[in-house]
């Protein structure tokens, strides 16, 4: 019997495959460098988090612009419809932004608006830098806030809970 077809060379071989093959399959899933370069990367929205996954930036288009998060949990999802950024703080509680719009209506009016705003904790904006356009009129506004201490998830609540009544009753 050739050595080729003996069952000692048949087991000796099928171990060294499945060896190699495991090698090859496992080194595959090992770790690599920390950071990925793109020349290029088209998204529509990035959220960039703390390696404990606590969320801290989020970008995205108006599609995917996130709602009010507090503490980790998203309250009223798909509430902003405006591209921008979102800021949070340490604990995952949005803290800012920055959101822009503009485009052209279909009898040619044109109107954009830019926002950048900073929130007091656990509450909304306290501070804003706003512009806006429509045709050949502007207006441009600094505003201030004076908002209460405790915290806005009582309100995100409340308005859950409203809007879980029967229409007549909200």
């Amino acid at each position: 019997m050739p050595f080729w077809s003996s069952p000692r060379f048949l087991t000796i071989y099928s171990g060294v495959l499945t060896a190699v093959f495991a090698v090859v399959m496992l080194s595959g899933f090992s770790s690599r460098a920390a950071s990925t370069s793109f020349e290029e990367i088209t998204v529509q929205r990035i959220n960039v988090i703390e390696p404990d996954g606590t969320l801290r930036l989020v970008v995205s288009n108006k599609a995917k612009s996130p709602g009010i998060y507090v503490k980790g949990r998203e309250y009223q999802p798909g509430l902003h419809d405006i591209a921008g950024l979102i800021f949070l703080n340490d604990e995952g509680t949005e803290n800012g932004g920055l959101i822009f719009s503009g485009s052209k209506d279909a009898s040619g009016n044109s109107r954009s608006s830019r926002h950048l705003s900073f929130d007091r904790y656990e509450q909304d904006q306290v501070l804003s830098i706003n512009a806006q356009n429509y045709n050949d009129q502007s207006a441009v506004a600094l505003s201030m806030w004076d908002r209460p201490s405790w915290s806005i998830v009582e309100y995100l609540e409340l308005l859950d809970r409203i809007a879980g009544l029967p229409e007549e009753q909200q």
